[in-house]
């Protein structure tokens, strides 16, 4: 058996109470004393900080010093468009198979800071950090390189409500952020940040890279601010379902497209053809026009039982048009949630469906997303 890996704050964790789990081959805080619908609740209406170091950072430049370059050679490996990004600017995006299948989703952002702006900096899942490595090691062209910074950084997420008047006590200069943007600024007199106005809640809020030897001592600062609370894997999950997002392993996987996915947003116009020239562009172009693939949509269960992750779902006649993909219990929407895939002519919301759990039909209907209203500070 592996060991498993500890981020920078295991201690910490550890020392509040934190009930640990393996997850992605680290050993990872699931909830605190808090408990997991106390923890969802106060994010919601304050500011959870979650260690979410164990995703991957790393960043793509191009000898030539320009950023056009560098921009050009991810393009061959995402369906986004990198090269229109301006500095400071993120987006959202999916490392594709030549089948156009999702290998991971990622965050791709230009670094705004003066002498680095034709640097990229991704955020990768922990679960496929070392295979998108390897994936843009095998891709990337003569002349473009890859600077893997696990090794040194950090990375934690303030959200809530509450998050963005926390941090602009330490620098006002936060404020100035809408959602998708980031800057690169000091948040005491010896602790730099790079720090985005993103997230994986649904919420407004922060997600911030520190150096491995300060992400301690920043989050002590960050805990000693009333409104702050650790917040675990548990309420995470929770978050993101109400928000509808996408989690790498349920809703995403090697054999779906993010056309399947509902990810469509993520690709510009211009950059949905059969010749966009990146990895699976064919299968997006495809599936963009054929109506019979299957879609992800929201399922809300009648009752108060949640339908977990491969539970089946049926048509009223009993014929199996899908599968659940993430469920659970939603605090703030107020009972069950789930996600989950169906035959493309059962998307529309309001379509009566059946859940078979323990053998046993019950009641549902395909919901749109997202279940709690996402709140992103856009200016």
């Amino acid at each position: 058996m592996t060991e498993l890996k500890h981020t920078k704050l295991h201690s910490t964790h550890v020392a509040l109470g934190a009930k640990m789990v393996p997850f992605a081959g680290y050993d990872m805080p699931v909830q605190y004393p808090l408990g997991v619908l106390g923890e969802h609740k106060h994010t919601r209406a304050a500011a959870g900080l979650f260690d979410v170091s164990h995703m991957g950072q790393c960043f793509i430049s191009a000898e030539d010093g320009t950023f056009e370059t560098a921009a050009k050679a991810l393009e061959k490996l995402v369906p986004a468009s990198i090269q229109d990004l301006e500095p400071g600017q993120q987006r959202y995006s999916q490392f594709l198979n030549e089948d156009g299948g999702t290998l991971d989703d990622l965050m791709i952002s230009r670094l705004g800071f003066e002498g680095h702006t034709h640097k990229l900096y991704l955020v990768v899942n922990a679960g496929c950090k070392d295979a998108d490595y390897a994936h843009m090691r095998k891709h990337l062209p003569e002349g473009v390189t890859l600077d893997v910074k696990d090794d040194t950084l950090s990375l934690l997420a303030l959200q809530g409500p509450k998050a963005v008047e926390v941090l602009a006590r330490l620098n006002p200069a936060v404020k100035d952020l809408v959602f998708m943007t980031h800057t690169d600024l000091p948040l005491t007199q010896t602790i730099w940040v790079h720090i985005s106005r993103s997230g994986y809640t649904g919420e407004d809020g922060c997600e911030i890279s520190v150096k491995h030897d300060d992400v301690i001592a920043l989050t002590k600062l960050l805990l000693a601010e009333p409104e702050v609370e650790m917040i675990g894997l548990g309420a995470r999950d929770s978050l993101r379902m109400e928000a509808g997002l996408c989690l790498y392993g349920h809703e995403l996987d090697p054999s779906v497209s993010p056309i399947e996915a509902g990810l469509i947003w993520s690709i510009q116009k211009h950059r949905r053809s059969a010749d966009a020239g990146y990895l699976g562009a064919a299968r997006v172009a495809s599936d963009l026009a054929d109506k019979t693939t299957k879609r992800l949509v929201g399922i809300q269960p009648e009752g108060r039982a949640p339908a977990r992750e491969h539970t089946e779902i049926q048509d009223m006649d009993g014929n199996v048009i899908g599968e659940i993909t993430s469920g659970g219990f939603g605090p703030t929407a107020g009972g069950p949630v789930a996600m989950g895939y169906v035959a493309r002519k059962f998307v529309k919301a309001g379509t009566p469906v059946q859940l078979i759990v323990r053998g046993k039909p019950r009641p549902a209907k395909v919901v749109k997303m997202p279940f709690a209203p996402h709140n992103y500070f856009r200016g």
